[in-house]
């Protein structure tokens, strides 16, 4: 298929949702849009947007498109800067997914990437699902535990974030520290529902405590964190989250087995690219350090 001009007008239309927005940006007239559109879904043989009176809505094979022209721009994008001798400015977007209870880790590398390249906008994904990068719904993933396996992944090791079981002052002044495994039968924990555990330090205490032992239980890792800084119960933190926090008490010595190996995950195609070279050299360079 030899369509990438009118990929091009489709992604733009995605990004900007209506035609007159696409239009302008393009400086192409509103009808060369609709052809464009048109002459795309007759080639893939499938509708690509719904028409709507607010504007263009895309279809599931659209998400795909869009995927595919993402892609490809990115890629003529860094190609361009390349020709040019690398002095174009990295424009455009960039993606990177995490976690949400990792999310405060990058903020700092987000926040410089952003004052040396002002004109090249970062989306973030705070989601639980793992993102397809060779579908390009990440530039960048941030993945927590065991070290992804995919062929046509460039994985590098970022951090390894400690846990431990905390507590706040106030709960300890009102129950006391429990100074053994055996000692968490009388207290009570600020924990995720049974049914979303995934991590093992997670499982590892729902197999020692009782149901009436959580106090509050929520999904919502923000949620959790402020419920244990509240006081209402012991909970799992990592030690980044509690860092000059001279209220929070850690309750068992280090544990190695809890800690969580966090990997930068690229895809191959995209690794090299210099928007992605970028933002993983501002990564490494200011990769959060324990205490």
């Amino acid at each position: 298929m030899d369509k990438w001009t009118e990929l091009r007008t489709a992604l733009h239309v995605a990004k900007l949702g209506t035609v007159s927005a696409a239009s302008e940006a393009l400086q192409i007239h509103r009808a060369t849009i609709n052809r464009h559109i048109d002459a795309l879904e007759d080639e893939l043989g499938a509708r690509i947007f719904i028409r709507h009176g607010r504007g263009y809505t895309l279809t599931d094979e659209g998400q795909d498109v869009l995927r595919v022209a993402q892609k490809t721009e990115d890629l003529l994008l860094d190609l361009s800067g390349r020709v040019q001798g690398k002095t174009s400015e990295i424009v455009g977007d960039i993606t990177v997914t995490t976690l949400p209870v990792f999310a405060h880790l990058i903020m700092r590398p987000i926040a410089q990437f952003r004052i040396e390249h002002p004109a090249c906008r970062v989306l973030i994904s705070g989601t639980e699902d793992l993102a397809k990068l060779e579908f390009a719904e990440a530039h960048i993933a941030v993945r927590a535990g065991p070290k992804p396996e995919n062929p046509d992944y460039v994985v590098l090791p970022y951090a390894n974030v400690p846990i431990n079981l905390y507590a706040h002052q106030s709960y300890i002044h009102r129950r006391g520290r429990p100074k053994y495994i055996d000692e968490l039968a009388g207290h009570e924990f600020v924990v995720s529902p049974a049914a979303s555990l995934r991590a093992p330090f997670s499982v590892w205490l729902s197999e020692r405590i009782t149901p009436e032992q959580v106090s509050l239980a929520t999904q919502n890792h923000r949620l959790r964190e402020e419920a244990i800084f509240a006081g209402i119960g012991i909970g799992f933190m990592s030690s980044f989250e509690v860092k000059g926090r001279h209220d929070m008490v850690r309750i068992f010595p280090p544990q190695d087995e809890w800690s969580v190996p966090l990997w930068l995950v690229t895809h191959v195609d995209l690794h090299r690219t210099a928007k992605v070279q970028a933002m993983l050299d501002q990564l490494k360079r200011l990769r959060p350090q324990p205490d």
